[in-house]
């Protein structure tokens, strides 16, 4: 990512600035989900807002920079103002995920629609399928069901209780192991990598060809 600042930094700061929209209106969902529900938490925290300040996490913005790839802060809800606390909080998991999928969605069909044309001098093509891409691999990542991705509360809400119960005290002690696994590299490439770049690609290329 740093390469790309000094080879192309008007491309670094599209990039960045593609990021750091999509991971914000990614964790806005989770806000506005939590609150939809009935939990103020994440209003009483000043996460109802598109406000990129309120969303980003400093060691996240930091991995953004470096890596070219990063997250936002955790919205934190409480479950005891949840009606249905196990399925509500798979809702407020799937917010996320749900969101960057409307938006590559939304942003593809607007370049298709031709409403996009103001792009044309800056290279539109190439600057649609960015957000495209990096918007369906934010919300493929998360729906792997490891903690502490989305996917771990989704996938709670539709095991059954029992099992349930023991899946998700699994992740809380493991998860972040079993993610830092999945995450390393092995051949070239990480098992989460192999795991999700096919269906990634199959996404992006239904919306933008």
């Amino acid at each position: 990512m740093l390469n790309l600042l000094f080879s192309s930094p008007i491309a670094f700061a599209i990039l960045a600035v593609v990021l750091v929209a999509s991971i914000t209106i990614h964790e806005f969902a989770h806000a506005w989900a939590a609150d939809h529900l009935g939990d103020p938490t994440p209003r009483s925290q000043g996460r109802i807002t598109l406000n990129p300040l309120a969303h980003l996490d400093p060691l996240g913005t930091l991995a953004i920079l470096l890596i070219g790839f990063g997250w936002g802060r955790p919205v934190v809800f409480d479950p005891y103002n949840l009606k249905n606390p196990v399925k509500d909080a798979a809702l407020i998991a799937l917010a996320g995920p749900a969101s960057n999928l409307i938006l590559a969605t939304i942003v593809a069909v607007a370049f298709k629609l031709g409403l996009l044309g103001f792009l044309g001098a800056i290279g539109a093509s190439a600057i649609i399928t960015l957000i495209v891409s990096l918007n369906v691999m934010l919300a493929i990542f998360n729906l792997v069901p490891v903690f502490p991705l989305d996917g771990e509360k989704i996938l709670v809400a539709l095991l059954p209780r029992t099992t349930a119960i023991e899946y998700s005290q699994f992740m809380r002690r493991y998860g972040m192991i079993v993610l830092l696994f999945l995450l390393a590299p092995w051949s070239g490439n990480s098992p989460i990598s192999r795991l999700i770049s096919p269906i990634i690609g199959f996404i992006t290329n239904l919306l933008i060809g």
